[in-house]
């Protein structure tokens, strides 16, 4: 193998970059050439390739997003796209490709990995459901800054004697939104995996004040039926037999944007050299995580089309903690 490239596909994850940086040295310490793809898959099919130097991939591991673009492809979904797509890696004597991306982008990978392309992804997405890894790219920076916000909302909630509606991302999976609750000390949390009963959710907040508190935290998962927006339309509704109404904060993209912590920069460059190494082995068609404490390939097959659960016993933790 002589040159390889890699892309970042999917929503952006904090440490995406150190995670390209941590391919390209490695790439070149191997004696390959490294070449950037811009726009994820779109990127990839139009030909968008720079080369990347190690001196290129300076200055980049502290920045957020990702500093090669990523974009929505319709077009990669269908096999006339993907095929555009090898001939484009083909045409640029490309070897090899790493993926760093989440539940989608690896999907795409595993496209790629059918038609005998040379290919390994990278656990990156700040949701946390990649099968095949204990945590992914991005989730540690996302849970601080949840977790900021949380604690300032404290503050806010105690001097107006106010309770806080907390939206995180996530999309169908509520790990963000579990963490965040146990690690702020909110009285509650909904998530998707648990149905939730906005009157057990009042009478949890009624008892919070009872205990003395002078605030009351719910901190929601975005794809949890009743989500930030609908929990607060009942209690606004009910608002004179509940006895109080819940001020909402959703955070949205903001958790995304926060320049990586440490732990993320760590994960990124040992699973960005984790995936160089498994393209020199010969390890293809694999998606390149974490699995207690080390670097860790699962055939990508094992990963597509499904969800890692949550550990209902941090769910049980979090409703005993409040």
């Amino acid at each position: 193998m002589k040159r390889i490239g890699v892309l970042t596909s999917g929503g952006d994850a904090p440490g995406m970059n150190a995670a390209i940086r941590a391919v390209v040295r490695t790439g070149v310490a191997k004696g390959w050439e490294v070449y950037g793809i811009r726009e994820g898959y779109k990127g990839l099919i139009e030909g968008k390739m720079i080369p990347l130097g190690v001196r290129d991939v300076g200055g980049i591991i502290q920045r957020g997003g990702t500093v090669l673009g990523s974009a929505r492809c319709e077009e990669f979904k269908t096999e006339g796209g993907r095929l555009k797509a090898i001939r484009s890696l083909n045409e640029n004597s490309i070897e090899g490709l790493v993926v760093i991306g989440g539940n989608g982008s690896q999907t795409g990978t595993f496209k790629l990995h059918e038609m005998g392309f040379p290919v390994v992804g990278v656990a990156s997405t700040i949701d946390n459901d990649l099968v095949g890894t204990d945590i992914t790219i991005g989730v540690d920076t996302a849970l601080n800054i949840a977790l900021e916000a949380i604690d300032r909302l404290k503050v806010t909630g105690s001097s107006h004697q106010r309770g806080f509606l907390i939206e995180v991302m996530g999309r169908k999976c509520g790990y963000l939104a579990l963490m965040a609750a146990i690690a702020g000390g909110a009285e509650t949390v909904v998530i998707p995996e648990v149905e939730s009963d906005p009157e057990e959710i009042a009478q949890i907040l009624i008892h919070a004040y009872e205990k003395g508190k002078s605030h009351a935290i719910v901190v929601v998962a975005e794809g949890a039926t009743y989500n930030a927006t609908r929990l607060a339309e009942y209690f606004k509704q009910h608002e004179d037999r509940i006895g109080f109404a819940l001020r909402v904060t959703i955070l949205g993209h903001v958790q995304r944007g926060g320049a990586p912590g440490a732990s993320d920069r760590i994960l990124a460059s040992r699973l960005g050299a984790g995936a160089t190494d498994a393209l020199e082995a010969g390890k293809y068609g694999v998606l390149v995580g974490w699995v207690n404490g080390k670097v860790h390939t699962t055939p990508l097959e094992e990963v597509v089309g499904k969800t890692k659960e949550i550990d209902m016993e941090l769910f049980e933790l979090a409703r005993k903690l409040d």
